[in-house]
């Protein structure tokens, strides 16, 4: 089902249930793999997921259809999963690379996550980036969005990013160079 459909079921009280339930089966596993690569653990990520559908429920009726429904889900989950790692990051009076060896450590320990030691490498040097270059590393990367998207969720102009993915790219490099 279309977007633009969903949204006009939305609008109406008697198909609203209906419409919702199937923007959440069109999106959910999307959502969920975008927060489970920036906050690497499963039951967080399903946390997250939950969270942004319910903030979805309740502000979907204002949305206003300027952007793209799946960039304004992005958006909320993007600032779901950061307002979440600042949150561990101030609640555990952690600096940022403690935070990073902790979601490592759940790289390393997690039956949930599977692939081959490049892979687990690649994951470990995402963990090192800034968390807005890694956003915009696995938005672009891992979710082939275009980076006119990426602007869009992230409300920043497509030449920042493009240096920002740029830079993400030299890091892991650098940290895959590295052993």
């Amino acid at each position: 089902m279309e977007d633009k459909e969903i949204l006009e079921k939305f609008a109406n009280p008697d198909s609203r249930n209906l419409a919702f339930n199937q923007l959440v089966r069109k999106y959910q596993q999307k959502i969920y793999w975008h927060i489970r690569k920036m906050v690497i653990d499963h039951e967080d990520s399903d946390d997250l997921t939950q969270e942004v559908f319910l903030k979805v429920w309740k502000n979907l009726e204002n949305f206003r259809q300027d952007a793209q429904l799946y960039t304004w889900l992005y958006r909320i989950a993007t600032n779901e999963c950061l307002t979440f790692l600042s949150s561990k990051k101030r609640k555990f009076f952690l600096p940022i690379n403690d935070v990073a060896a902790e979601l490592a450590e759940k790289i390393d320990s997690s039956v949930n996550i599977s692939g081959d030691e490049i892979q687990l490498k690649l994951q470990k040097a995402l963990l090192k980036l800034p968390d807005k270059q890694r956003l915009v590393f696995n938005m672009k990367y891992y979710d082939e969005l275009k980076y006119e998207e990426i602007s869009e969720i992230l409300g920043t102009s497509v030449g920042a990013l493009k240096a920002s993915y740029h830079l993400a790219v030299k890091k892991i490099e650098e940290f895959l160079k590295q052993d």
